[in-house]
């Protein structure tokens, strides 16, 4: 079966050569709602983990909003400086807008472990906060998926990491030559979508273990 998290981008021609160097200030209204709904974010996770140990349900109106804030993030992430790979402006919206280049969505879990609810965020998903650390730099900052879990907030500096430095490779190519790398733009997905794997099994929105591989490109890979 494909991972329950859905993370799709593709670049979205023509992109210009030099917005990326104002999306800073572009995105500081993005900026201040996402600080606000990853407040929410949090206070409905924690909420959630009680659900989900004594029903053993992650309730579903929370898991929406949730994902939606997951949604959100994603779409501002890719339009700035986590990918670069849209100039299109994010919508306002928690919901799935199929018509922007950037998507993602969460298959609702029926049931959830109310023994792994005790331990996944904070000791299971150890190995891969190592991992998502090196790719995007100091515990997911930058327009990242909320430092240390997904439950911080968001702010308008450069990514680091190794998906910071492809991006600014990136937009050198974007300046100078009017076109972004096709294997640089694979990469920087397939980084990305490890994170967002982690950020949604750190949030208790799945219990099927984040893969240890670097599904690169734009789509999803198909099932095996």
């Amino acid at each position: 079966m494909p991972y329950p998290v859905d993370v799709e981008a593709r670049l979205d021609p023509p992109l210009s050569r030099w917005l990326w160097l104002v999306k800073w200030v572009l995105v500081i209204p993005h900026a201040v709602v996402l600080f606000f709904l990853w407040i929410a974010f949090g206070v409905l996770s924690v909420i959630a983990w009680f659900a989900i140990v004594f029903t053993g349900r992650y309730p579903r109106s929370i898991f929406d909003f949730n994902v939606g804030v997951l949604r959100w993030t994603w779409r501002v992430c890719a339009y700035s400086y986590s990918a670069l790979c849209t100039d299109r402006y994010p919508p306002f919206a928690l919901r799935d807008v199929p018509d922007y280049p950037v998507r993602l969505d969460v298959t609702y879990p029926e049931r959830l472990s109310r023994g792994l609810v005790w331990v996944k965020s904070w000791l299971l998903a150890i190995p891969h906060y190592l991992v998502v650390a090196f790719f995007v730099g100091g515990g997911m900052r930058g327009f990242g998926w909320a430092s240390h879990h997904g439950h911080s907030g968001v702010s308008a500096s450069w990514g680091g990491g190794l998906v910071g430095l492809l991006v600014l490779f990136a937009a050198v190519a974007l300046l100078f030559a009017g076109r972004y790398p096709q294997s640089i733009f694979d990469v920087v997905l397939g980084m990305n979508r490890w994170a967002l794997r982690v950020a949604a099994y750190a949030a208790l929105m799945t219990d099927v273990y984040p893969p240890f591989r670097l599904d690169q490109g734009g789509s999803e890979p198909p099932a095996s």
